[in-house]
């Protein structure tokens, strides 16, 4: 425990707070934005027709590039991701880089995935406002050698050749990111792809983390054994003597995880329901803060109502909101409420910051679509703070 206790009256409803950082122009044109994504035809049908058009060279890249692609994403490059960095920076908002290209299937480009990463570790490592970097591990490795080792399929001598080196990508970044003493988080996967991710994590931790937390595993807690397995590696923490970092979310597959599970005729990992995913993430939230002494925690979360919990836990134990060993996360152009006030109030906070080509991040962009059309109330709740921010400002909608 460390400093004062946190500030008292945070008001995720300030608007002027949330959205200090926009001008009257990009203000309306997220507000605009959010409308349209909001409507259930453009989540279905969007995708498909943008994927077409770019394949196509149908002008529609500018389209999408000067509307939802420069409110959810940095730029193309780390380079062109500078001036949002900077922009985080003025609001005491950190920055993680997110090399958002999904995975391919050569040797070559799972090389090429890991060299990016390594190059975002360094820019963490020169860059004050760059407090974490992440990686998606099935970015550097055939899906199905992932799934067959999961399931205990004995691999060839092909895939086996292959994994060792996954697991060398996977060293060497969580290597560089311990050389240049950068926070390294590792993204979740698929249930059926996440017990090799999990062994890849824990055996990076325990060479990594010995003094402080420098990698850190991501927990999806809507499946139903996730904090028995944060107590399982707490106790693994202790035992080998190193520090436990932990991001925690609630989950990102949701639909297919269920899917998968029924056509193979298996009980989904899931919980029963949204509120208990939400219960069992407080929970993990409290767990986490109770063993604060060998624990690093990431509350990566749009949830207001866990972030509130956050805090009054801190609270209650005296931890100042600068504490360095609890972060909050939120995505680039959502939740601005949260991460603005947040931030304003002294906590540690940090924006995914996704980078790439329009067409590499196609599909990160379908799913922020996705989401805002899925998450109950979430579009709703974005336009209902843009507009009462129009309202304060005197601009009409």
């Amino acid at each position: 425990m460390s400093g004062s206790p946190q500030q008292p009256g945070l008001d995720f409803g300030n608007t002027q707070i949330a959205f200090s950082h926009l001008s009257n122009f990009r203000l309306r044109q997220a507000y605009w934005l959010f409308r349209v994504i909001g409507q259930p035809l453009v989540v279905k049908m969007g995708p498909s027709l943008a994927d077409f058009s770019l394949k196509w060279h149908l002008p529609i890249e500018t389209v999408i590039r000067k509307t939802i692609f420069s409110h959810f994403c940095g730029g193309e490059s780390i380079e062109a991701c500078l001036p949002r960095i900077e922009e985080l920076a003025r609001f005491h908002i950190g920055t993680i880089l997110d090399f958002a290209r999904e995975g391919g299937g050569a040797e070559a480009e799972f090389d090429a995935v890991r060299d990016e990463i390594i190059r975002t570790i360094d820019q963490a490592a020169s860059h004050r406002s760059i407090p974490f970097a992440v990686f998606k591990p099935s970015a550097l490795i055939s899906l199905d050698i992932l799934a067959k080792r999961d399931r205990g399929i004995t691999l060839s001598a092909a895939e086996e050749a292959a994994w060792q080196r996954f697991q060398a990508r996977f060293a060497a970044i969580c290597q560089r990111a311990f050389e240049r003493r950068v926070r390294i988080m590792v993204d979740a996967e698929e249930s059926w792809i996440q017990d090799s991710v999990d062994t890849c994590a824990t055996e990076q931790m325990r060479l990594c983390n010995r003094s402080e937390a420098l990698v850190f595993n991501t927990i999806q807690l809507y499946r139903h054994d996730r904090l028995a397995y944060v107590q399982r590696s707490f106790v693994d923490a202790e035992a080998q003597g190193y520090r436990l970092g932990v991001k925690l979310v609630r989950g990102a597959y949701l639909e297919k995880e269920n899917r998968v599970a029924a056509a193979e005729g298996r009980p989904s990992p899931l919980n029963p329901s949204k509120a208990a995913t939400d219960a069992m993430y407080d929970q993990t939230l409290r767990y986490c803060v109770d063993h604060l002494d060998r624990i690093a925690l990431i509350a990566g979360t749009h949830n207001e109502a866990s972030i509130l919990l956050l805090t009054e836990l801190m609270r209650a134990k005296n931890i100042a909101p600068g504490d360095p060993r609890i972060h909050f996360a939120q995505l680039l152009g959502m939740s601005d409420n949260i991460s603005y006030n947040l931030a304003s109030a002294g906590y540690n906070v940090a924006k995914y910051v996704p980078y790439g080509t329009v067409a590499e991040l196609l599909p990160y962009l379908t799913r922020r679509a996705q989401e805002n059309s899925s998450v109950a109330g979430q579009s709703s709740r974005e336009l209902l703070l843009l507009l009462r921010e129009m309202k304060r400002r005197g601009l009409r909608s």
